[in-house]
């Protein structure tokens, strides 16, 4: 079956899970701190408002990856989003994003923040090297509340409770999988 002539609603469906698989991806590539799948999560022309930026995705994508690369740890995680698709080349959504990061303090341990907000995007389905997908069209990002972080582990598991923990300090982590 061709895309011309699928059911309404399992196009629908499809549309869904391609906008909420490029949420996944956003969050995932500034934890990995892959610029190439972050700039994927956007359209380059699309209207940014993080409060502290105000712009176009092309200008903002370097600052973004800049802030995030000044910490030793990071973390997002976002939720189911709420996707209303207004036509068949275009979205709206919201969804709920915790964030966390952490960086070396002058006494020498990890400190950071913890971010709770919403993420309130347009999206948009264009062609890209010859294939239909969807991005970010424009983005405004709320933050509800802040919570201060001290004492957070070292990227050494501890004896007491041995975790693994991964220090992700610059692209190309060799934890990293291409998926």
């Amino acid at each position: 079956m061709t895309q011309g002539n699928m059911d309404p609603q399992l196009q629908q469906l499809l549309d869904k899970q391609a906008i909420s698989e490029v949420l996944q991806r956003y969050s995932r590539t500034l934890d990995w701190l892959d610029d190439d799948g972050q700039a994927s999560c956007y359209w380059a022309d699309a209207d940014i408002d993080y409060g502290f930026f105000k712009g176009k995705a092309a200008d903002f994508l370097p600052i973004v990856m800049e802030i995030e690369r000044g910490s030793n740890r990071r973390w997002h995680m976002l939720s189911q989003p709420l996707i209303r698709l207004n036509t068949g080349t275009s979205a709206s959504s919201e969804c709920y994003g915790i964030f966390a990061g952490a960086s070396r303090q002058e006494d020498g341990t990890l400190a950071g923040n913890l971010y709770g907000g919403r993420y309130l995007d347009e999206w948009a389905k264009r062609e890209c090297d010859g294939v239909m997908q969807w991005r970010i069209s424009a983005r405004l990002y709320l933050v509800d509340w802040q919570n201060d972080l001290t004492g957070q582990p070292e990227f050494t598991p501890n004896a007491d409770f041995p975790l693994p923990t991964a220090e992700i300090a610059q692209s190309g982590h060799p934890l990293f999988r291409k998926l």
